[in-house]
């Protein structure tokens, strides 16, 4: 009876999918030093091996939507290193910009300084506008992550997006984080975003407690940093 017992135990626990049991490597779509370092902190209790993607390749960010670059990025990868790949793209869409500099973040000048100096400049000339047209100014913006996955055939077979909504802030945060998010403070956390622990920016996205599954869910909020 024991025996029976156990193996009847054995049939009905839950088992790993096919494509659960074949990831143990992943590569991650950036040869970010600091991403590559985040990903494999944030995986840590998924055991997986976790690896940058090769050195000289270079995926041309042409998606006019965060989730579209993010999908290239991770179907190129994975294509091109036959294991499964995880990409991002994020940024910043400021209302009083019509939304720029959105996919255009990373690529929106030449340095972090720059890009942090074309933003609050291109945001007070709006303002400018606003105020002769009768309009109080308006900084609001929102921060964007999408993510992802991809299998070893190039197939995206999950997809994630997160949205931080939040305000342009009169100067950039002291941190070493990138120019966008050095000027974007989050409503829900009255702070500059860079300054939110890893666990914190993982609660922020799922709405929930640093809880032992929150790996899972931290996805859409981490990316700071552009490809």
């Amino acid at each position: 009876m024991e025996a029976s017992s156990s193996e009847s135990a054995k049939a009905s626990a839950p088992q790993p999918s096919p494509a659960e049991a074949a990831l143990k490597t992943l590569v991650i779509a950036s040869g970010n030093a600091g991403k590559i370092r985040e990903f494999a902190s944030l995986l840590a209790e998924l055991n997986l091996e976790i690896q940058p993607q090769p050195e000289g390749l270079e995926v041309e960010e042409t998606g006019d939507t965060f989730a579209a670059n993010a999908r290239l990025k991770a179907i190129a990868v994975a294509l091109a290193t036959g294991q499964w790949a995880l990409a991002d793209d994020s940024g910043l869409a400021v209302t009083a910009l019509g939304g720029a500099p959105g996919v255009q973040s990373a690529r929106y000048a030449d340095s972090d300084p720059a890009r942090i100096a074309r933003l609050l400049a291109a945001l007070d000339g709006a303002n400018q506008e606003r105020l002769q047209a009768g309009l109080a100014p308006d900084r609001s913006a929102n921060f964007t992550a999408a993510l992802a996955l991809a299998n070893p055939a190039g197939e995206v077979v999950l997809e994630v997006e997160g949205h931080c909504p939040g305000t342009i802030l009169e100067a950039p945060a002291a941190t070493a984080a990138s120019a966008t998010t050095r000027c974007f403070g989050c409503q829900k956390r009255g702070k500059p975003l860079p300054r939110w622990t890893r666990r914190s920016r993982a609660a922020s996205a799922t709405g929930a407690g640093p809880s032992p599954s929150w790996r899972r869910g931290w996805l859409p909020c981490w990316a700071l940093e552009p490809a």
